[in-house]
């Protein structure tokens, strides 16, 4: 497509300038007519943010989200310019993005008075239109707004006075597009003084001369609730003027948190796709093991625990059965329960911890999250099932050593010696006897469902024993266990 380059071509052409909140505005009832998908790739958010964000929009508001920390909240911000115009025009090397019908810097004025109809035109995309900054205690006025250049100065002979001795901070150069600020709080208060002047007022004084800049621009931000007390807070002013406040929050339900994960995790490694098989049961016991973190005493509810980590967790997992695979000549990859325990480094960092939670340890807490996790798991695929032989034979003294690198034909051996766990752990799946790989996973589900149900007990080496009477009454703890020191009970 040919592109007007002068304002006279583009006065021709019957262009309109749209302010950048009503061009969003379009654009989108535009995708709400046509069943466009708005926000691709957010998952969870259908009935709760996503209407909520439209409804800003068609309101011409600026939006700050709120919510602990992995809630998308820097993508949902990224994804607005889905809804800019591919395309819209500029006076030429302008660093504000000056319409070139209505100016607001002295450059494009002067432009306009050199050249006239003949003003170039440039054409600039969405990319270019959206401009983010992380709050950290240490931006200034000149990073949001501006700064006098000394050098500009000399070099143009102008006083410093002058308006066209002025490098433009990010806002400015946000003009006619979207402007984030991610973290706001950690936004020094005298820094969100000036962003609040020049949105109310349009002006503001760079190293004390008055400048008038009537900008226009969407204005996002997001910030972590906790951090109005912890690290800062909104000044009121500015918190008046964003017009929409925005709730985000982790997924609700399993089926949400899985999709997320398969869409984030680096698990498409592999040259033929087929080599790598996931049990759905495997997903499950990772997203419940976030769950369960986000539920648990031990775990700091102020800081929350990231949708990072079962991302994480699941890439581990894989990676640790991909290991497997080539030390055994495995033919497929396949995820067991003991590849979810040797994924722990994945989890400990991705958890802040109360005072008793430190004291037991993040590795201690993270193999009761695994052990409570599968268990939940284990009970919706396993209910009714009567497992009782199993037990018994754990009971006689036996014990069952599955190690995360033990070969699927070797594992195989061992599960058969087990009374009815190979043919019971079928149950719930459409595995055949062929899928040796998959059937010492589901078996293994079905020991670690047994030991969160306190009826065996494992060590850390993934061996399996009986459970000593005691602790049969108590169910989904292991805080005064044994398997730190991987001993059997």
């Amino acid at each position: 497509m040919d592109y007007p380059r002068t304002l006279r071509e583009l006065r021709a052409a019957r262009y309109q300038t749209l302010s950048v909140k009503d061009e969003l505005r379009l654009n989108l009832i535009r995708k709400l007519r046509t069943g466009e998908k708005l926000f691709p790739g957010i998952v969870g958010y259908q009935d709760t943010v996503i209407p909520q964000l439209i409804n800003a929009i068609l309101s011409r508001h600026n939006v700050i989200l709120l919510g602990l920390r992995g809630q998308a909240k820097s993508r949902i911000i990224r994804l607005f310019t889905d809804l800019l115009d591919e395309r819209i025009p500029i006076i030429a090397g302008s660093e504000v993005n000056d319409d070139p019908l209505r100016p607001i810097s002295a450059y494009g004025r002067q432009m306009l008075e050199q050249n006239g109809e003949l003003t170039p035109v440039e054409w600039i995309g969405r990319d270019a239109r959206f401009v983010e900054k992380l709050a950290t205690p240490d931006v200034t006025v000149a990073d949001i707004i501006g700064d006098v250049d000394p050098i500009k100065a000399a070099k143009g002979g102008h006083l410093l006075s002058d308006e066209l001795t002025i490098h433009y901070g990010l806002l400015p150069r946000a003009n006619r597009g979207i402007f984030a600020i991610n973290e706001l709080p950690d936004l020094a208060g005298k820094i969100q003084v000036a962003l609040f002047n020049i949105m109310q007022e349009g002006d503001v004084q760079i190293k004390g001369y008055p400048v008038r800049l009537p900008l226009d621009v969407m204005l996002m931000f997001s910030a972590n609730p906790e951090d109005y007390t912890a690290r800062g807070k909104i000044i009121t002013p500015l918190k008046d003027r964003i017009g929409t406040e925005i709730m985000t929050h982790y997924p609700k339900e399993l089926p949400s948190a899985i999709e997320i994960t398969r869409q984030e995790a680096w698990t498409d490694r592999f040259d033929n796709r087929e080599q790598l098989l996931v049990p759905e049961f495997i997903r499950e016991v990772v997203e419940q093991i976030a769950f369960e973190a986000r539920d648990d005493n031990h775990v700091d509810k102020h800081s929350g625990v990231s949708q990072r980590m079962p991302i994480t967790v699941m890439e581990s997992v894989v990676s640790n059965a991909e290991r497997r695979a080539l030390l055994t000549s495995d033919e497929f990859v396949v995820p067991r329960i003991s590849d979810i325990y040797a994924a722990i480094p994945s989890m400990t960092g991705k958890m802040e911890l109360e005072y008793e939670g430190e004291q037991l340890g993040a590795n201690r807490i993270a193999r009761d999250l695994i052990k409570r996790a599968a268990g939940e798991i284990f009970e919706g695929y396993f209910v009714g099932i009567d497992f009782s032989r199993t037990v018994q034979w754990f009971d006689e003294g036996n014990k069952l050593l599955l190690a995360d690198t033990a070969a699927a034909e070797e594992c195989i051996n061992l599960i058969e010696a087990v009374p009815e766990l190979l043919e019971t752990a079928m149950i719930p799946f459409d595995f055949r006897r062929s899928d040796t790989a998959r059937l010492v996973s589901a078996c293994e589900l079905v020991l670690e469902g047994l030991y969160a149900e306190n009826k065996i007990s494992r060590n850390e080496e993934g061996g399996y024993a009986a459970v000593t009477k005691a602790k049969k009454d108590r169910r989904g703890m292991i805080y005064d266990d044994l398997t730190e020191t991987g001993k059997y009970s």
